[in-house]
């Protein structure tokens, strides 16, 4: 299998294409996502790192070892992932057609909206990926007060923040989204990054509606690891060292506004 090394102290491998197959996918999926005209459409966003090896080919995104982007295609674009029903029941839809990049249009002030993407829409489940990043984003608190139904939404004082920025505004925006489209909202992550997990706790604590709390989930790769196929296991495991492990435990009795 070849690949490439990005430059610096701490190099990211990135695969390139070869026509039907790709080293940075399960090739099941690949073979899926080369079939379906909105799946391909994701392999094409080009990654913005200047600290990429040249090559006779735009470097993507989706190339690099490290895009959790290209983690939530290998498994939900695996022909066999709904087979069973299995996957389907753990997440709580029925749905078996994922949407990537979906483009949640969050109401803003003035009538506008937020034209930013989450990572999957799998019926009324939206979906948030986390890999190797460190964090959710750190976005101006005028840029966060702009949502229509922040205020509405959220204790604000409560929510990670320094003077002028809030912290976490993925989870922001997404506990935004499904509250205005009536979804729920999970966030997909490492069980080896308790950080993420404690940052995801922080935001949904600050959730005022208990109703939209309990709609606000998370799951760890591992989780979903364990209802996936045995030849897919194999592969999260051999790529990502990911393999089946307990459940994250649901602690909803702490998020209750006291």
């Amino acid at each position: 299998m070849s690949f490439e090394e990005s430059y610096g102290s701490s190099p990211v491998v990135i695969f390139p294409e070869r026509g039907q197959s790709h080293g940075n996918f399960f090739a099941p999926s690949y073979r899926s996502i080369l079939s379906n005209s909105d799946w391909k459409k994701r392999l094409a966003k080009v990654h913005t790192s200047g600290s990429l090896p040249r090559a006779d080919r735009r470097w993507c995104e989706l190339d690099s070892s490290n895009s959790s982007d290209a983690l939530l295609m290998n498994i939900f674009c695996c022909p066999e992932v709904f087979q069973d029903g299995r996957v389907a029941s753990f997440l709580g839809t029925d749905e078996t057609a994922p949407e990537f990049g979906f483009k949640a249009r969050v109401p803003l002030r003035e009538g506008k909206a937020d034209r930013t993407e989450v990572d999957m829409r799998l019926g009324n489940l939206l979906v948030e990926a986390k890999l190797t990043e460190t964090d959710f984003q750190t976005k101006s608190k005028e840029l966060v007060d702009r949502y229509r139904d922040f205020e509405r939404v959220f204790r604000r004082r409560d929510l990670p923040q320094g003077k002028t920025t809030y912290s976490c505004y993925q989870l922001i925006r997404n506990v935004l989204a499904a509250d205005a489209l009536g979804c729920c909202f999970c966030v997909m992550l490492d069980a080896r990054r308790p950080d993420l997990l404690e940052q995801w706790y922080t935001v949904m604590r600050c959730v005022k509606d208990y109703e939209l709390r309990v709609r606000c989930k998370v799951l760890t790769w591992q989780e979903l690891a364990d209802v996936v196929t045995e030849e897919l296991q194999q592969f999260l495991d051999e790529k990502y060292g990911i393999r089946p492990g307990p459940l994250v435990p649901y602690a909803f009795e702490h998020l209750r506004e006291e």
